[in-house]
């Protein structure tokens, strides 16, 4: 499971203007800010809107390869992604040009009692697909979440560090974590490209996520 929200794309004009930079183009670029009104006439958002000239110039750069197209670094995208513990653990590996604050499990795994929406489960096997109701998957996940507030309940009585060990470390990895993300369009193409077709569905769920941030193409090419 995975939930992608509160998604923005910022940083547009700056990296237009660095990306004019090497051929001092800059009087060639026809890009703009829109402002639009929404509902109430006191309220104004401002939208950008690419012009041909740039979007012509940045496929061309985006073509030409990751020395060329530093402008893409500069595009930065702001998200809330709620994602189990295992996609976490493969997030990581995109450690360069991204930044992320998490929900920390150290300090607030105690915070709530555990239920089944914690977790990542909808691919577990339930009682009618096992021929015993002990092999269920669902079943041994309830199991470990009646245990883990077990645990929850002596901490909280007893504050001995010792119970809080026992959810930290019985803690599954399907334990879906929220944390706010930082990246760019360089590094949205490379997950892009590595992770579209992966076996699982979160990496193909952000994929698609992806081919809907503004001018898309420029992330996953044409």
């Amino acid at each position: 499971m995975i939930k992608i929200e509160n998604d923005e794309a910022i940083g547009w004009e700056a990296a237009i203007r660095g990306m004019r930079n090497p051929m001092n183009s800059w009087e060639k670029s026809d890009s703009e800010f829109i402002e639009s009104e929404i509902f109430d006439p006191d309220d104004y958002i401002c939208r950008f809107k690419l012009g041909q000239n740039d979007y012509d110039l940045m496929m061309r750069l985006r073509k030409a390869g990751t020395d060329h197209r530093k402008f893409m670094r500069m595009i930065t995208v702001y998200v809330d992604i709620i994602a189990p513990l295992y996609w976490w653990k493969e997030f990581d590996t995109y450690k360069v040009g991204t930044v992320a604050n998490s929900c920390s499990t150290m300090h607030k795994i105690h915070e709530k009692e555990f239920t089944i929406e914690d977790f990542s489960c909808e691919n577990l096997l339930n009682e009618k697909a096992c021929l015993d109701d002990e092999d269920s998957s669902i079943n041994i996940l309830n199991n470990t979440i009646t245990a883990l507030n077990k645990w929850r309940n002596k901490y909280l009585y007893t504050k001995d560090k010792l119970y809080w060990w026992q959810m930290i470390q019985l803690l599954p990895s399907s334990y879906n974590q929220k944390r706010t993300v930082m990246l760019n369009y360089e590094v949205l193409a490379n997950i892009y490209k590595a992770r579209k077709d992966h076996k699982l569905d979160e990496w193909r769920e952000l994929c698609a996520w992806i081919t809907t941030l503004p001018y898309s193409e420029i992330i996953i090419g044409l």
